[in-house]
């Protein structure tokens, strides 16, 4: 069917641009000058929105060609992000204002390493005061008819030339356990030494076991322990690896070896008696230290994912806080339960609750710090939490073209 070129309908309809059209056309798609019904403005008001929208793109603009932009950015958030940089920084992300964390970075790095250094230094130099446990000694059960106190104990051995004794209490305060140095008699006069010792007035006491730990079953302890240590490291190591990223998982494990080496410096540097149950502080820190980590890492690696537009360095202070204040009352509570111990608790938990309130502001700090910041500096980025699909999984677009639909 052939088509009119005089066709009414294609002269009554005007160009969208303006340009087409006859004047009576064109003064029908003009805009009201008036106020709006709901009295919301007028075309000034708009004309002056669009004039300080086109100044803030111009200044955008300028901002990117002066200062430099993450090369880690999308392009559409390359404009955002020069504009925010134009105001001194983003300082917010919705309602959540930013903690600058990172901004102190280099200090708390210089400061981490004169610690470790200063702890590794202590222990060559001084060592350790290794327990019982370690060096060897004598061990006994002891039961009173009456129940004792612990410094009455040690000071009734004293009296009896057993110097550096520890006490211990087996559920009960009759029961005992006391370990002493190595001692030169065997074991039947030893038992009886310990029996005058440590009987006190009223109060008779009975020895039902002892026990002579050589120094090679102490050797043998000590480095099952550094075995111990070394395996905790590298099965945290692995599992961050997995759960996370590898950049994750080397921050993790140096923050944590910082604990570690921190609070065993401390003992070594003031002499503190190190034994068993400080192992067991440090182990227990270090699964303490790990948990708060992998908090800020979840926060970190959901923020990468969520967030667009800031820089990796805006990202992990968002990340610290928002973290911040389950990081403040998960070690306050921590913290009171240990200070109890230390005060409340007797000689037993003394000494670790001593290494674990060490390693609690440690690790506090490690994981705002050592974990976050070394990431950081290996280039950590969101391109490092986003799962790219292979080239041979993509799907192939296939187009047939048949001869005969042009017939």
């Amino acid at each position: 069917m052939a088509i009119d070129k005089n066709n009414p309908l294609e002269q009554n309809n005007p160009d969208r641009n303006g340009s087409g059209g006859s004047n009576t056309d064109a003064s029908s798609t003009r805009r009201r000058k008036k106020p709006r019904r709901d009295g919301k403005g007028s075309n000034n008001q708009a004309k002056s929105k669009k004039a300080r929208r086109g100044n803030s793109g111009d200044n955008a603009a300028q901002t990117l060609s002066t200062q430099a932009i993450d090369p880690n950015l999308d392009i559409g958030d390359a404009e955002d992000y020069a504009a925010a940089q134009a105001e001194g920084g983003i300082k917010a992300v919705g309602d959540q204002r930013i903690i600058p964390f990172m901004k102190i970075e280099k200090p708390m790095a210089l400061l981490s390493l004169l610690m470790v250094i200063g702890s590794i230094i202590a222990i060559a130099v001084n060592g350790l005061n290794l327990g019982l446990d370690f060096t060897g000694g004598v061990s006994a059960d002891v039961r009173y008819e009456q129940p004792v106190e612990q410094v009455e104990v040690v000071q009734a051995l004293a009296d009896g030339g057993f110097d550096d004794a520890v006490v211990q209490y087996l559920g009960t305060r009759k029961e005992l356990l006391v370990r002493l140095p190595p001692q030169s008699d065997n074991v039947d006069g030893l038992n009886a030494s310990l029996t005058q010792a440590l009987t006190l007035p009223d109060n008779a006491a009975d020895i039902s076991n002892v026990n002579i730990i050589g120094s090679q079953v102490g050797n043998e302890v000590y480095l099952n322990s550094v075995m111990a240590l070394a395996l905790a490291l590298v099965c945290m190591l692995g599992y961050v690896a997995l759960r996370f990223q590898f950049k994750l998982s080397l921050g993790a494990v140096l923050s944590l070896f910082h604990d570690a080496i921190v609070t065993i410096g401390v003992f070594a540097l003031f002499g503190f008696p190190f034994d068993l149950t400080v192992l067991a502080a440090i182990l227990a820190l270090i699964g303490y230290s790990l948990n708060d980590t992998i908090v800020v890492y979840d926060r970190i690696r959901e923020n990468f994912r969520r967030v667009r537009g800031i820089s990796p360095r805006q990202t992990i202070d968002l990340s610290l806080t928002e973290t911040l204040r389950r990081t403040i009352m998960t070690i306050s509570t921590v913290l009171l339960v240990v200070l109890a111990m230390m005060f409340l608790g007797g000689d037993g938990l003394y000494w670790f609750s001593v290494a674990l309130f060490i390693g609690l502001l440690a690790g506090t700090y490690s994981s705002t710090y050592i974990a976050s910041s070394i990431p950081l500096r290996m280039g950590l980025s969101r391109d490092d939490f986003i799962v790219k699909v292979k080239p041979e999984f993509e799907e192939e677009i296939v187009t047939f073209n048949d001869p005969k639909m042009y017939e």
